[in-house]
C-alpha cells in the first residue's frame, strides 16, 4: 500500500517515513485514530515501506518482489492480529489465523472499515469480539522464528483495546523483551481503554479525523464525485473516510437508526402522564435488544450525536449541524428546543451507562427499559 494513495496525514507519513530510512524504528509504537482516519491503511503502508526497505511518498524503489506481495497482504514477515468470535466454522477458541482469508478480503474490499463492518463479515450476531490467548500464543510462535527475508517481522494488532487480560500478560512479555528486528504496530480507538503497562511500553502516535478538504480532494480525485457533491459528502463524514465512502454508494447504515430513535424519542415524548404509552417504550426495547450488541452499541453512539446536533441546532450552531434526518413527518428544528443546557448532561450520561453495561454483557431489554423510562422523564425537562 502506497502512502500517496492514502488520504490526508502529510506530516505523519513524513514522521514514519523519515523515521525508518534513519533506522530510528521504535519496537513499539501505538497509532491511535478515530473510526475512518486511515490508521490501518497508514500501519500497512508503514510496514511495506520497511519490510521492502523503499523510499519517498510512493513507497517504491526497493525490493519489488516484496511490493507485489504487498498488494494482497501476504508479505511472509507481516502478520495481523484482529478480534474474532466463534462461528459455524469455528465453534471454538477462534484466533486470527483461523479468519486470515475473510481478513485480506476485508483489506480488499474495505482498507478504511470500521470493526463494525469486520463484525459484519464475520456474523457476530449477539457475540462481541476478543483477542484471545490463542492470539498470543501464536504471536510468540511466529516471532519465535527468524525473518523469512533476513530483515524485520512486524506485527499488526488492530482493535488492540479488544485484547483480553490473558491475552495482555502474555504480550507484555513480548513487549518487554522483544526479539532482535521486530515490530509492534498496535492500533486502536480507543487509547484509554488499553491497560496502562502496555501503553507505557510503546510510542504513541496520535491521528485526527480527516479534514474536510482532505476528503473532499480524494472523492474528487479517487471516485469521480462532482466537487460540489463531494463537498457536501465530506462535510456530512465528519472526518471519517469510510463513511464518506458509503454516502458516495449512497449507503446510508444510518437509515434504520433514524428510524428506530425517532421512534424512541416519540414514544417517550408520549410517555408523560401515559400510563398506557409505557408499553410502546417496552415493546421498543425488546426489538432494539433482538439486535447483536455490537448493533446495539453503534446505535446508542448515534443517539448520542444526535442528541449532540439537536443541541447545536437550539442554541443557533447551524454551520455545525450536519444530520439531515429523513424520516417521514420528523422535525429536527420541532425536536431540538427540547435538548438544552438542563438535561445534556443527564441524557449523556444515561446513553453513556447503558453503553457500559451492554459491553459487560448486561441484559439488552433492562438497560434499555430503563433508559427509556429515563428519557421520558429528561425529555420533558424545562
Amino acid at each position: 500500500m502506497q502512502f500517496n494513495k492514502i488520504v490526508g496525514h502529510e506530516h505523519l507519513k513524513n514522521h514514519l517515513t523519515q523515521s525508518a530510512s534513519s533506522g530510528r524504528i521504535p519496537h513499539a509504537q501505538l497509532f491511535v485514530g478515530p473510526e475512518g482516519s486511515g490508521v490501518l491503511p497508514m500501519a500497512i503502508a508503514y510496514a511495506q515501506y520497511v519490510l521492502c526497505r523503499n523510499s519517498g511518498a510512493e513507497n517504491s524503489g526497493g525490493n519489488e518482489s516484496c511490493n507485489l506481495k504487498f498488494e494482497h497482504f501476504s508479505h511472509p514477515d507481516l502478520h495481523f492480529i484482529y478480534p474474532t468470535v466463534t462461528t459455524e466454522e469455528v465453534k471454538s477458541k477462534p484466533k486470527s489465523f483461523d479468519f486470515l482469508s475473510d481478513w485480506r478480503q476485508f483489506l480488499t474490499e474495505k482498507p478504511y472499515g470500521s470493526l463494525f463492518d469486520w463484525y459484519n463479515m464475520l456474523g457476530v450476531q449477539n457475540k462481541q469480539g476478543e483477542i484471545r490467548v490463542e492470539d498470543a500464543q501464536e504471536i510468540v510462535k511466529v516471532l519465535s522464528l527468524k525473518a523469512y527475508e533476513g530483515g524485520y517481522k512486524i506485527m499488526i494488532v488492530w482493535m488492540a483495546d479488544k485484547i483480553n487480560i490473558a491475552a495482555s500478560n502474555k504480550l507484555l512479555k513480548l513487549l518487554e523483551e522483544p526479539t532482535d528486528k521486530t515490530l509492534f504496530i498496535l492500533i486502536t480507538e480507543h487509547e484509554e481503554d488499553i491497560i496502562q503497562t502496555i501503553r507505557s511500553r510503546c510510542q504513541v502516535l496520535h491521528f485526527s479525523g480527516l479534514s474536510e478538504s482532505a476528503i473532499a480532494e480524494s472523492l474528487v480525485n479517487n471516485q469521480g464525485i462532482d466537487p460540489k457533491k463531494a463537498q457536501k459528502i465530506a462535510r456530512k463524514s465528519q472526518g471519517n473516510y469510510n463513511k464518506a465512502l458509503q454516502f458516495c454508494n449512497e449507503v446510508n447504515d444510518d437509515q434504520p437508526f433514524e428510524e428506530w430513535f425517532v421512534t424512541w424519542v416519540r414514544a417517550a415524548f408520549r410517555a408523560k402522564g401515559n400510563a398506557a404509552a409505557i408499553q410502546d417504550l417496552i415493546s421498543w426495547s425488546e426489538q432494539i435488544a433482538g439486535l447483536g450488541r455490537e448493533t446495539q452499541k453503534k446505535f446508542l453512539h448515534f443517539c448520542v450525536e444526535m442528541f449532540r446536533q439537536a443541541l447545536l441546532l437550539n442554541y443557533q450552531s447551524e454551520k455545525l449541524v450536519y444530520l439531515e434526518p429523513s424520516v417521514a413527518n420528523f422535525n429536527f428544528e420541532k425536536f431540538a428546543p427540547f435538548v438544552n443546557g438542563n438535561n445534556i448532561n443527564d441524557i449523556f450520561n444515561e446513553l453513556s451507562d447503558a453503553i457500559y453495561h451492554i459491553e459487560r454483557n448486561g441484559n439488552a431489554k433492562i438497560i434499555l427499559t430503563d433508559l427509556s423510562i429515563k428519557l421520558t422523564r429528561l425529555i420533558h425537562k424545562k
